[in-house]
């Protein structure tokens, strides 16, 4: 299973903010979509990633005065990406061991969507439904 197959079924719609939007306004767009995070882009250019866990940290240090600053000074600068072609093993391995849980996906520079770990999740246990399902039929057949 790919990046690719999971994106086809999800969608590759992606919710992004300016840097310069306001943490609040950021905060704002990630609760009204029921999201746990954002891309923050400069046009098409991918520019770094805002989550709920940065979000926590900086009121955390800074206080809430912090939803005026602009979302560059909070955001994650290094982000990591997947490709299409990634598998989900593959996925699983790099947010373990990053200990993040959304992945922008890549594809000839260009964002095409993002992928977090409920996404994994539901499509693991969709495969594991599948094949247990398969099991019962063979075994009705056999």
């Amino acid at each position: 299973m790919t990046v690719r197959s999971i994106l086809n079924t999800k969608g590759h719609q992606i919710m992004s903010v300016e840097p310069d939007a306001k943490l609040a306004a950021a905060v704002k767009l990630l609760a009204d979509k029921k999201i746990g995070a954002v891309l923050v882009m400069n046009q098409s250019r991918l520019e770094g990633i805002l989550s709920e866990r940065d979000i926590v940290r900086v009121i955390g240090e800074r206080g809430a005065g912090a939803l005026e600053e602009p979302v560059s000074q909070v955001m994650t600068r290094k982000v990591v990406t997947c490709k299409e072609t990634d598998t989900v093993a593959e996925l699983m391995e790099m947010m373990t061991t990053g200990k993040f849980r959304h992945l922008p996906v890549v594809d000839n520079g260009k964002v095409v969507g993002l992928i977090s770990i409920g996404d994994i999740v539901k499509r693991r246990v969709q495969e594991y439904e599948a094949e247990q399902e398969a099991l019962r039929d063979y075994i009705k057949t056999a």
